[in-house]
């Protein structure tokens, strides 16, 4: 970059950095990122940073791979971009194809968009509108589970309100059911006879059950188990209950399976994708939908088509990321390269449990969170990992590592090391 002090005096002056605080930018500075290679970040003064959170859990393949660059290089040169409304084109084809195939049973039709939320978006207005084809128009209520998130879009965060992000939205946000999600075995019978309760009462109205599988995301990495799952989604069924996947986050390898909700052995009615969909290098997500819900849309004898979609959507050279991105998941085995990361993690971390100043220690496939008794402490151990160049984002009081899936396995026990060491210097 020829000029650094240029580009940090036009951010100071126009550029709305998300989720960052105006004293964060005046307090510290930001970092200016100017290249990516492998799991680093290297950024405008030269520095080498450990990308520990891949980007906000995007790059599971790090960063520059050179078959991913060259599959975006090739797109670019044959067809950059042309829509989907009332045409078509070959990637789009073959990545809805592939991601249909990776769901339990392969008779489903995706439909694209080009982040998170606009993916849940697109499968709450599915949900809805095929109660509608169905003759349920009464059956328009969403459940979610308590301190999801889903997205920042106005009817993602009716699913998923987290008070300390969206309140000033509340007033205009749709009314759902909020149901309890155990975090320890002890709790799952009483959360899942109050959630019975809530679809016992509400029967009658009830469209769909948006999770996050087996983790919650933003809540701090909050984790619940298999079986639970998978007794939501058999009450699901039984009260003829959608029940729609966010995987946006957890999907693509991160917990040591393609999907989270593979864990439990369920069939989700709708699943949302994005983040890695195409590990991280275009925007593009897809909102993947079982046959029986799709076919509710046709046109006759009366129009149930489904007027909704965004200009990118399926965007050919975004396609053809993805289309790369899952190609190498499946040849370098990332699922396997996770769950052998997830036991570096427990066995680096596993000497923090108990210790004064730390609440908990939650693994799960490529993921590790440190629960601390403060945001405040949580804060201390990010500044001592970005001492060391190592980049993390806590939420809240739980600092986490989240790496490219391709990180060597020295490599992921050195990021444990550090978090442990600075757990233990924050929380003397």
């Amino acid at each position: 970059m020829a000029n650094p002090a240029q580009f940090y005096e036009q951010a100071a002056r126009h550029l709305w950095h998300p989720y960052t605080k105006f004293s964060a930018i005046e307090a510290e500075g930001l970092p200016m990122m100017v290249r990516g290679e492998g799991i680093y970040l290297f950024d405008a003064e030269g520095n080498r940073y450990v990308d520990a959170i891949a980007s906000w859990w995007a790059c599971a393949l790090g960063h520059g791979h050179p078959r991913i660059v060259e599959a975006i290089r090739r797109q670019a040169g044959e067809l950059q971009h042309s829509i989907l409304a009332n045409l078509s084109h070959p990637r789009a084809v073959e990545l809805a194809g592939r991601l249909a195939a990776l769901m339990p049973t392969p008779d489903r039709h995706v439909l694209f968009a080009s982040d998170g939320a606009s993916a849940v978006e697109a499968a709450l207005k599915i949900a809805l509108q095929f109660r509608c084809n169905a003759g349920q128009p009464e059956r328009r209520r969403f459940a979610y589970l308590e301190e999801a998130y889903h997205g920042d879009t106005l009817g993602a965060v009716s699913v998923g309100y987290l008070e300390g992000f969206h309140k000033p939205f509340e007033s205009v946000l749709f009314p759902a059911f909020e149901v309890p999600v155990p975090h320890a075995p002890a709790q799952e019978e009483e959360c899942f006879q109050k959630t019975a309760k809530v679809f016992e009462q509400h029967r009658q109205e009830l469209t769909a059950l948006i999770v996050e599988p087996l983790c919650q995301g933003a809540a701090g990495m909050k984790m619940y188990s298999p079986a639970y799952l998978r007794r939501l989604a058999d009450l699901c069924r039984q009260a003829n209950v959608l029940l729609i996947a966010d995987e946006i986050a957890m999907g693509f390898g991160r917990t040591g399976k393609m999907f989270a909700f593979e864990h439990a052995g369920i069939d989700p009615d709708i699943v949302c994708v994005g983040k890695a969909l195409s590990a991280g290098y275009l925007p593009i997500s897809a909102t993947i939908v079982k046959d029986e819900i799709y076919g509710t849309f046709a046109d006759s004898p009366a129009d149930h088509s489904f007027y909704h979609g965004h200009t990118f959507c399926g965007n050919p050279i975004a396609a053809a990321a993805a289309l790369e991105a899952l190609r190498l998941y499946n040849e370098e085995r990332l699922c396997e390269k996770a769950a052998a990361i997830s036991e570096i993690f427990r066995t680096r971390l596993e000497a923090l449990k108990g210790r004064p100043g730390v609440r908990d220690i939650r693994i799960l496939g490529a993921i590790a969170a440190v629960e601390l008794d403060s945001p405040a402490a949580a804060g201390q151990v990010r500044q001592r990992l970005l001492a060391q160049r190592i980049l993390t984002r806590p939420l809240g009081g739980v600092v986490y590592l989240m790496p490219p899936l391709n990180t060597p396995p020295e490599t992921a026990g050195d990021l444990a090391t550090s978090l442990a060491e600075a757990v233990r210097g924050a929380t003397t």
